[in-house]
């Protein structure tokens, strides 16, 4: 195999093509039809599942996993980022996170109330597979395209990415609309997630193809390689502590970040156990129709919301966003029909894309003079993860204790009012000697 230069389009598109291949998982699995197939599963309508020694409501068992699984993703995270700077054949990391989750999402084929520590075990190395290879996807980016070649490569990957997974939920709902009983429907639904291990797979060999092993070569995995992320974390942390407006940003978007990325993660099971539809087919066709919808006005919001900060400025829009949130919770609270579902979904999208680009470009906007990028941004997925976990194991606490999503959904406003509360108190301008204040 001839090895292609850095910047070539061959290499590039390879790349780009990795997002095609594992986008799938996020919205097939993470999204719509797993979260539709495992609330089906329970079929009283009082929902127990008997796991690790404790009876769990089943939504809240499956959001404690989640949390578990993005704890995880928050530890190694820094781990895998040091080793990949260092270690020359990181093609291998990216083979090894991929197929265990592909094959993770294969296993979901046989997920059982039965076998359910073993079926959890599929669920969580699907998500550990996918945030594992994104570290490894993510640190060929300066390996293989020049610096005024990443914006374009990096957005032409999220968009290869949005058009396979797209593509194949609409195959999927085909497969599961095409069956009469719901016996056949779920059988289905199982097909769906051996379709998503497989597409994961196939497509990433024509990444896997063209990819170099890694810039360097030769060097060992030591112990101070294996913790180098962790310090380059820490000295962020140092640095954030002169920096006024970053500090205080940060603060904020912890804060409504952990609401934010609890909400899109439970939405589905939200729509599933607590809106009254007519029946379980109206149900199935409602949940994917309204996923669809939320990535589609997902562009749309990202957009919207890219044009009001050019207006107002990103920490007014950000605030703005925010109360659209704390008031989309409400509504939430005493959503009961689809058509009121629909809307939510609507709104969702409108501010789910609009929140996390403008979240990630401010950000960088607010980044000190540095070369070092790689590790602040680091500090900030980390950031975000933990917030997860927080969110999600507070949504689920409440969940289990007073029985109903309802009320874990309306505490969540008080993560969107804190978090503007925090953002009014970001500097409009950096100050310097920040640590004085």
């Amino acid at each position: 195999m001839r090895k292609l230069e850095k910047g070539s389009q061959k290499l590039l598109n390879a790349w780009a093509f990795y997002d095609w291949a594992n986008s799938v998982y996020t919205l097939t699995i993470a999204s719509s039809i797993f979260p539709i197939f495992y609330s089906a599963l329970f079929l009283t309508e009082v929902k127990q599942v008997q796991a690790f020694g404790f009876e769990f409501k089943s939504t809240a068992l499956i959001t404690f996993v989640t949390a578990f699984t993005f704890l995880v993703v928050a530890f190694i995270s820094p781990i895998l980022s040091g080793v990949a700077d260092y270690i020359g054949n990181k093609k291998t990391f990216l083979k090894f996170f991929c197929y265990l989750g592909s094959a993770g999402c294969i296993g979901l084929y046989w997920f059982s109330l039965e076998y359910i520590h073993l079926s959890l075990l599929f669920y969580f190395m699907g998500l550990i597979g996918y945030w594992g290879s994104l570290v490894y996807y993510n640190s060929y980016l300066p390996d293989i395209a020049y610096t005024e070649q990443q914006d374009s490569i990096s957005a032409k990957g999220f968009s290869m990415g949005y058009i396979g997974s797209v593509v194949l939920l609409i195959i999927n709902l085909a497969m599961v609309m095409s069956q009469e009983s719901g016996e056949a429907k779920m059988q289905m639904m199982r097909y769906s997630f051996i379709t998503v291990g497989v597409w994961w797979a196939l497509f990433s060999q024509y990444t896997f193809y063209w990819l170099p092993k890694g810039v360097s070569e030769g060097h060992k995995i030591t112990k101070a390689i294996l913790f180098n992320g962790f310090n380059e974390l820490r000295l962020v942390w140092k640095d954030l502590k002169k920096d006024l407006r970053l500090k205080r940003y940060l603060y904020a978007f912890f804060v409504f970040s952990m609401a934010v990325q609890t909400i899109m993660l439970v939405a589905v099971f939200f729509g599933e156990e607590e809106i009254a539809w007519a029946s379980a087919e109206e149900k199935t066709t409602g949940l994917i129709v309204s996923i669809l919808v939320i990535q589609l006005v997902a562009v749309i919001g990202a957009t919207l919301t890219s044009k009001a900060s050019e207006k107002f400025g990103n920490i007014k829009t950000l605030i703005g966003v925010n109360v659209i949130w704390m008031v989309l919770c409400v509504y939430a609270f005493f959503m009961i029909t689809p058509f009121d579902f629909y809307i939510a979904a609507g709104i969702v999208g409108m501010v789910m894309g609009g929140i996390q680009s403008l979240a990630r470009s401010t950000y960088s906007k607010f980044l000190p003079e540095t070369e070092d990028t790689t590790s602040y941004f680091s500090f900030y997925d980390v950031a975000e993860k933990i917030g997860i976990v927080i969110g999600m194991v507070i949504y689920g606490t409440i969940d289990q204790f007073t029985g109903s999503m309802r009320n874990a959904i309306l505490f969540l406003v008080i993560f969107f009012l804190l978090g503007i509360i925090l953002l009014f108190r970001v500097p409009k301008k950096e100050k310097p000697n920040a640590e004085l204040f």
